[in-house]
């Protein structure tokens, strides 16, 4: 193992000792925000740390040690995502209450304007509260949509490697994202506080 990379070749030297200073709080706010258990964010951490350390060998120094770091725990994210996926039941749960009927009328059309940014979205999206709002309201949806909507938005997985990586149909998983979308313009609608 070559933990002394040569600054003459474009790399520097890697000190896993010092990466839970420099990225830990970076790594478990990523991990937290995707998988909504504080427990299961720290778990995916140290698993990067380790991985990391296994594979320093690997990893060349022209990139940014974080974004190297980075892709260890996304993978670790997936990998999670998928085997709790695995150790449920399969199946679309059903909803409690009728997500559709609250928000669309008898034609299909919505209820009231769902656009719920005001006129910059942009602007929103980069807020600290929008974040937190949005976390809130992941972690109110069913596990199975939680998991699908996370790895399609938040991880930008293609519809083919979800359905792949968790087992789903492509029907099954147009579903849970079509009910996720719906039950998260509701919370977030209601949490920003749009009046109609």
């Amino acid at each position: 193992m070559n933990e002394n990379r040569n600054e003459a070749d474009g790399q520097r030297d890697l000190n896993p000792e010092n990466w839970l200073d420099q990225h830990g709080d970076f790594l478990f706010n990523y991990a937290l925000t995707r998988l909504r258990d504080r427990e299961a964010a720290e778990e995916v951490v140290q698993d990067t740390f380790v991985a990391g350390i296994k594979g320093l060998e690997q990893y060349s120094g022209r990139g940014v040690e974080r974004a190297w770091l980075l892709g260890i725990l996304k993978r670790k994210i997936v990998d999670l995502i998928r085997k709790r996926v695995r150790a449920r039941t399969s199946g679309i749960p059903d909803s409690q209450d009728d997500i559709t009927e609250m928000l669309f009328d008898q034609s299909g059309k919505w209820k009231s304007d769902p656009r719920i940014f005001g006129e910059s979205p942009e602007a929103n999206l980069n807020t600290q509260d929008f974040w937190r709002e949005l976390t809130d309201c992941i972690d109110g949806l069913p596990d199975k949509q939680a998991d699908v909507f996370t790895l399609r938005e938040l991880e930008e997985k293609t519809s083919e490697e979800i359905c792949k990586e968790l087992g789903l149909t492509t029907t099954n998983l147009w579903v849970l994202l079509h009910r996720a979308r719906l039950r998260l313009a509701n919370c977030l609608k209601l949490k920003w506080g749009v009046v109609n």
